[in-house]
């Protein structure tokens, strides 16, 4: 067995849907031994029946962790370089373990897509992790590593090729096949009850600049009602994940010293078709809630291993400079809210672990501190693609 500290990441959550996926994952492509990781979770029995069920190596460490006592929190973050967390809402179940990570200079990845508690975690916890080292990444799944890095990537090119960053991008979905997670439902009921008792809490939702840490870019474009895309000769309507992915892309901006320019402007949405039919389309998916009602799915519940192997995506960025447009794309094999999702939050630990020994302690993005390494890292492993069309 591996003794303290010596874990390169620790899966908490292990046990649950999208836990278990990560640990397949991670025991298809991490099991050769150069990379060292466990599982977490609650109850040790489960645990001990996930390691023997998929046949997991012997160095592959367990530990038993009570999510409500924060000793037992701190001797899980005592034991890697790095938490990789499953188990949300964050806003929830987040704050003793990304708090026990920041102040011990322990490295962090979740999935999280409640920007309520991210906002609340940066005002707090920003300073203390600058000097911990702590590396924290928030939203390293299908939030909002596609959206994230594809306008990064996108922003590259159009550097590399016009010496200068669009000063705005357009994000529209093509395609997205699969179901949507049940921690995406759950964290946003948690999100509404939150307000209830919190109604400042309306301002960050609404905000596309509220986790740049003071900083209010721009008025940015209306992506509420369906509108029709000119330039694409398409109808497109609101895409429901627009809120967490488009604050998410300012702070990367913000972070990186705001390369895109202050004055940035970044609209993310559905592309529906052409005519009316596309505009009927996007009356309805405007209308339409995608995660709630009835049939939304329960944490711990997810689709089968063919839905989530038959799922894909494709996301087109445009950005508009200089009466040109230059376009890049993202997709993925699987489906965004599993498949996909527990590829990429894996990847990210082992980018933070691996490959980026020059970044200082801090809250970050994927974008502003994996960047490139994980674009290739997830291009290699992970089933995206990014290319520029």
């Amino acid at each position: 067995m591996n003794n303290p500290t010596n874990f390169d990441f620790v899966v908490y959550g292990a046990t649950g849907f999208t836990g278990k996926l990560v640990v397949e994952y991670a025991l298809k492509q991490y099991s050769n031994g150069d990379i060292s990781w466990a599982i977490a979770g609650r109850n040790i029995q489960k645990l001990e029946n996930l390691k023997e069920k998929l046949n997991l190596p012997e160095r592959v460490g367990i530990i038993e962790v009570d999510s409500e006592d924060q000793a037992s929190i701190d001797r899980l973050v005592d034991q890697t370089k790095c938490v990789l967390t499953t188990v949300g809402p964050y806003q929830l179940y987040g704050d003793k373990v990304v708090r026990s990570c920041i102040s011990s200079g322990t490295d962090y990845v979740d999935l999280c897509g409640e920007s309520g508690w991210m906002h609340k975690i940066i005002a707090e916890c920003s300073d203390e992790a600058k000097e911990s080292g702590a590396r924290v990444i928030f939203s390293c799944g299908f939030d909002s590593i596609p959206f994230d890095l594809g306008v990064f990537f996108v922003q590259e090119e159009t550097m590399s090729k016009l010496g200068k960053y669009a000063p705005s991008v357009r994000g529209r979905v093509r395609a997205m096949n699969g179901e949507f997670s049940g921690g995406t439902a759950a964290s946003m009921k948690a999100t509404m009850a939150s307000l209830k008792s919190n109604p400042d809490l309306l301002n960050i939702l609404i905000n596309p600049h509220a986790l740049c840490e003071g900083f209010q870019g721009p008025q940015q474009a209306d992506d509420s009602k369906p509108i029709y895309d000119e330039e694409l000769e398409t109808w497109i309507a609101p895409f429901f994940m627009a809120p967490i992915n488009t604050k998410n892309v300012h702070r990367s901006n913000a972070l990186m010293n705001h390369i895109y320019g202050e004055d940035f402007q970044y609209n993310e949405m559905w592309i529906s078709g052409p005519g009316d039919e596309g505009k009927a389309v996007a009356d309805m998916i405007a209308s339409a809630n995608p995660i709630g009602g009835e049939d939304a799915p329960k944490p711990g519940e997810g689709p089968s291993r063919e839905k989530r192997e038959n799922g894909n995506y494709d996301i087109l960025f445009c950005a508009d400079v200089d009466n040109q447009v230059i376009k890049g794309s993202v997709a993925g094999d699987m489906d965004p809210g599993y498949g996909s999702t527990s590829k990429m939050i894996t990847e990210s630990a082992v980018c933070l672990v691996k490959e980026a020994n020059d970044l200082l302690g801090g809250i970050y993005t994927p974008a502003s501190s994996l960047g490139t390494k994980l674009i290739k890292r997830l291009e290699d492993n992970a089933g995206l693609t990014f290319k520029i069309e």
